[in-house]
């Protein structure tokens, strides 16, 4: 973290060096322009390609199964139950049955 704020302070100092405004290089029509464009484009991306597996990946996979099985598990551990994996275990054959 140290060595990105040390970066930009020396990278601030080299653009002053040489007479670049960083204002005015972002103020300008030019940079809008292309930052409209970027940003359309981002735009575009999103919805027409990407919202539809991130919605799924969100409310499908996380929510649905990740979520909300942990949150029904601290539920049961907090309540003084145990997890619901150690309920699907199987058990282990005590001694006396292995003796047989």
């Amino acid at each position: 973290m140290i060595r990105l704020i040390i970066f930009i302070i020396v990278l601030i100092a080299v653009l002053s060096y040489f007479n670049i405004s960083i204002r005015s290089f972002i103020e300008s029509d030019m940079f809008q322009d292309n930052l409209g464009y970027v940003s359309d484009w981002c735009g575009y991306l999103w919805n027409n390609y990407l919202a539809g597996p991130a919605r799924y990946l969100w409310y499908d996979i996380f929510l649905d199964i990740l979520w909300d099985s942990f949150v029904d598990n601290m539920d049961r551990i907090k309540d003084g139950g145990s997890p619901g994996i150690i309920d699907l275990a199987p058990s282990l054959p005590s001694v006396k049955d292995l003796s047989d």
